[in-house]
């Protein structure tokens, strides 16, 4: 609760007593009513009221958002060098007055909307970037007073230091940073390096002249209808460009991907081949090795190629047709008496070719 308020208030209320007081006791005498005793209660609450307006005068109760200045006749530099702290503070009545300077956080934003910023209408900062274009910066500059430089700030600026400080130091400072990028930088790739320097130039301003700078947001950057319209075409083809790259990017990889399937469907006939090949190579192996065999099982048993042809015909064939004149010779074994003994003295004969010729076989006579 403030408490000079409430005195200031009970001041009001002693003084409107005092008044109406007099009114009364002035109607009285115009009637020829006695007043000793009213004009008693007048004085006394006369010098109630002065009382407690002078001791509502000096005193001073300051939240914990403010810093007061105290302005004194009776200091050698007209001001007391200490602020006022937060809380409840007696000064000289009459003599000393104070300042009160909050030193919460403030926003002073400037801004091409109208509505948005501390000014009405286009208040954007018009700046120049170093290729020449001209652009339109929407900024805000949150900042806040310095509680211990409250007194200095008093004497420097009172209370233009929003509109003559921070105003204008923002704008030359944007402007000036602005004038250092190329227009693109500002838009894309360096627009954070922009706001970083302006942000330390406006602090080191600020910081100089007692404020403190909290943050500086940069919020839009618009362009000259004209500007935007290029902008707008180069950026339709660069889309377009893009769009481009991409079908032949796109081309290559289809070309690629029937390349590479045409590759795998030749190299998949070259391993076939070579499958098909290889599978020859070895079936021939085989069957020379066979053949191999074979010739060496006849070449130790002659009699072996004649058994394996009578088992390959029929069972109980009796007659076979051979060519007339073409030997047909097949070296079967001979089927004559058994062999001699070991005593007898001519040897076995060896066994002949069998001969069977074809009959010929005559036309029949037609009737």
């Amino acid at each position: 609760m403030n408490v000079a308020n409430l005195l200031r208030a009970g001041t009001a209320i002693l003084w409107v007593a005092v008044v109406g007081l007099i009114v009364l006791a002035v109607l009285r005498a115009s009637r020829g009513q006695k007043v000793g005793r009213i004009s008693t209660v007048i004085l006394v609450l006369a010098l109630v009221a002065v009382a407690v307006t002078s001791v509502s005068a000096g005193l001073v109760f300051l939240q914990p958002e403010q810093r007061g200045v105290v302005i004194s006749a009776v200091a050698p530099k007209g001001y007391r060098e200490q602020a006022l702290q937060p809380g409840l503070h007696w000064i000289i009545p009459f003599f000393e007055n104070v300042v009160t300077y909050q030193i919460k956080t403030q926003t002073y934003t400037m801004s091409k909307t109208t509505g948005e910023g501390a000014v009405q209408g286009d208040d954007s900062i018009t700046a120049r970037t170093f290729d020449g274009q001209q652009i339109y910066v929407d900024a805000s500059v949150i900042y806040k007073i310095d509680p211990e430089k409250v007194v200095d700030v008093h004497i420097q600026w009172q209370n233009r230091y929003q509109d003559d400080l921070v105003r204008a130091q923002s704008r030359g400072i944007t402007r000036d940073a602005v004038s250092q990028y190329n227009v693109e930088e500002v838009v894309s790739t360096k627009r954070s390096e922009l706001a970083k320097e302006i942000h330390d130039n406006l602090a080191q301003k600020l910081s100089d002249n007692g404020l403190i700078l909290v943050d500086y947001v940069l919020r839009n950057i618009t362009f000259t209808p004209e500007y935007a319209a290029s902008v707008e075409q180069k950026q339709i083809a660069d889309q377009q460009a893009q769009q481009a790259k991409f079908v032949v990017e796109q081309r290559k990889q289809e070309a690629e991907q029937a390349r590479q399937v045409a590759q795998g469907q030749a190299d998949a006939v070259v391993i076939n081949s070579k499958g098909l090949a290889d599978g020859r190579v070895i079936q021939a192996q085989a069957e020379a090795k066979a053949l191999d065999l074979i010739a060496r099982a006849l070449q130790n048993n002659p009699d072996l190629l004649t058994y394996t042809y009578i088992s390959k015909l029929a069972p109980g064939i009796q007659v076979m047709l051979v060519p007339n004149n073409t030997p047909y010779l097949l070296p079967l074994p001979t089927f004559g008496p058994p062999a001699q003994s070991a005593t007898q003295a001519f040897p076995t004969p060896a066994p002949t070719p069998l001969t069977l010729p074809l009959p010929t076989l005559a036309p029949t006579a037609t009737p």
